[in-house]
């Protein structure tokens, strides 16, 4: 029998996803401890009584496992989208190498780590692969682990839903690299539900691979006209979508990744889009830990329809 789940490190807890968990876990009474660097004292997670801030680099190894000293669990949301393989490799893979260790020092044997649907070793794009060597090393470790692979993530404050409205209300026309590509968008508050429904249910098979994936399938096109009519853009139409060829979308993707801050793309995520990003029915479902994915078209326009 799986021991008592009382005391729970959520690393990544301050991001997306790890705020939902946290709200989620702190709603059920289970103590919650943050590793972060991100300490400020105005952060929305300190109002929630049993979530606890606590100052730490999570890739400092020793540091770390001093964090992780009396849980009963860990839960792993750290991830990077953008970067070069260096970036990828530090943050996908040594992490969760590190985690492991600081687990298997600590006697902790359940750990949830999330990851991305598409992490293979021969994918197309740095990100998937480094999700996938990531998997593999934690699968070796001898814990206690249930892996989540998660679609493209929606939600309010998402940066992709949010991302597509808000450049139709700039841009007469939307050039879209990889419009044909197919996504499953999955809610966040699903995902998060996973993640505690995989704390809380005792294991049925080692190392198990869960698919995190909404109901519909969409092409990109899709959901930038759908981003658009839940918004209210141009009477609900939109723009008019622009479906790049491969080579002007390797370079309109290759462009915005030289440009200063964050990309909105980058040439790793147009490599991304070159395989479907959906369920392929042979991994266990959201379904399998009793979840219903709620659809998309019930939940956008609450967040998206309060754009000005």
């Amino acid at each position: 029998m799986m021991n008592k789940i009382n005391k729970i490190a959520v690393l990544g807890g301050t991001g997306f996803v790890g705020r939902r968990v946290c709200e989620k876990l702190s709603q059920l009474n289970i103590q919650v401890t943050v590793p972060t660097r991100n300490i400020n004292p105005s952060h929305y997670l300190h109002s929630l009584q049993q979530v606890k801030l606590v100052a730490c680099d999570v890739h400092d190894s020793m540091a770390l496992q001093s964090a992780l000293k009396g849980h009963d669990a860990v839960v792993n949301l750290v991830a990077v989208l953008h970067g070069n393989e260096t970036k990828f490799e530090h943050v996908h893979v040594e992490l969760p190498r590190n985690i492991a260790h600081a687990c298997q020092q600590e006697n902790i044997n359940r750990l949830v780590h999330v990851s991305a649907l598409g992490a293979t070793q021969d994918a197309p794009s740095m990100y998937q692969r480094s999700k996938a060597r990531g998997e593999a090393v934690l699968q070796s470790a001898g814990l206690d682990l249930t892996i989540l692979r998660p679609s493209v993530i929606f939600g309010e404050e998402d940066k992709f839903l949010n991302l597509f409205a808000r450049l139709q209300k700039i841009f007469p026309v939307m050039p879209l690299a990889g419009a044909t590509t197919k996504f499953q968008p999955v809610w966040v508050n699903d995902v998060a539900q996973a993640v505690v429904q995989c704390l809380l249910q005792e294991p049925t098979v080692d190392n198990t691979v869960i698919e995190a994936c909404g109901p519909d399938v969409y092409t990109l096109k899709e959901l930038v006209q759908f981003s658009a009519s839940a918004a209210g853009i141009a009477q609900g139409k939109g723009r008019p979508v622009w479906a790049l060829p491969s080579l002007l979308g390797q370079l309109q993707a290759w462009t915005m990744g030289l440009m200063p801050g964050e990309p909105l793309m980058s040439l790793d995520n147009f490599n991304s889009m070159k395989v479907d990003n959906i369920s392929q029915g042979h991994l266990p479902s959201l379904s399998s830990i009793g979840i219903t994915p709620h659809k998309m078209s019930t939940i956008v326009t609450s967040y998206l329809g309060k754009q000005k």
